[in-house]
């Protein structure tokens, strides 16, 4: 059975921080701080409860949750290189890496944006599949973007990208109109991830036609969900 079988139909949680959170990495007196151990901790409060995959980013951070955590891994490396607009899991370094540090599977750009280094899609996912025979699933952002990932030989697709690309729609929640039409025109899996905010968007995104469903924010961002609620409170006021 292969990794993408054992995440049909299962809650996908991502584990990634951003700079301006309290969990991102800080030195202090020289010392570095935190590291990816609450990164470990969410992944494995994500498996307590019962998710049946997890999505993780960097090296670093996918070493240390493998060595924890049981869940298959997702795993992709952001980067920006100054020639190219593609941040996720941009080159075959960084494909590559994610694997030797642990991933099941891999996560990639594949939009039809210009890669950095003059790469290519396509080979990068010959390259990684015929050196490590791992899946890899593409991030896109449109239908056409789907299409194309599939020719170009990705095992899934996810709308992750829906939205912030500049010439893709952004919808208040799911792009589950792009679920259904990805889910009616590919025979790969489509998973929904993006703007998944509560079970309900998730349960909508699985009657679209959705394979998996990813969810970050609304899981693993609790000063998010703690200004929801202040915000409501205030406007009692």
């Amino acid at each position: 059975m292969g990794v993408l079988e054992r995440l049909r139909r299962k809650l996908i949680v991502s584990c990634q921080v951003n700079e301006e959170e309290p969990i991102y990495p800080i030195v202090y007196r020289g010392e570095r701080l935190y590291g990816p151990r609450f990164i470990v901790a969410l992944a494995k409060q994500a498996e307590i409860g019962g998710a049946g995959g997890l999505r993780i980013e960097g090296p670093e951070n996918i070493e240390a949750v493998s060595s924890f955590v049981k869940l298959p891994i997702i795993g992709l490396w952001k980067r920006k290189y100054p020639d190219s607009d593609v941040v996720i899991t941009p080159t075959y370094r960084e494909a590559e890496a994610v694997v030797k540090a642990g991933a099941d599977v891999v996560a990639l750009d594949a939009t039809t944006r210009r890669r950095p280094l003059g790469e290519v899609l396509g080979e990068i996912i010959k390259r990684i599949r015929r050196e490590y025979g791992v899946e890899v699933i593409g991030d896109v952002s449109t239908l056409e973007e789907g299409v194309m990932a599939e020719e170009e030989g990705v095992d899934a697709v996810a709308t992750t990208l829906a939205g912030y690309t500049p010439y893709s729609r952004l919808t208040a929640g799911p792009d589950l109109e792009l679920v259904r039409r990805l889910s009616e025109v590919l025979s790969i899996p489509v998973i929904c991830e993006g703007r998944v905010r509560n079970p309900d968007d998730a349960a909508r995104a699985f009657e679209a036609g959705a394979y998996a469903v990813v969810v970050g924010t609304a899981i693993t961002r609790p000063y998010l969900v703690v200004r929801e609620f202040v915000k409501r409170i205030e406007s009692l006021a």
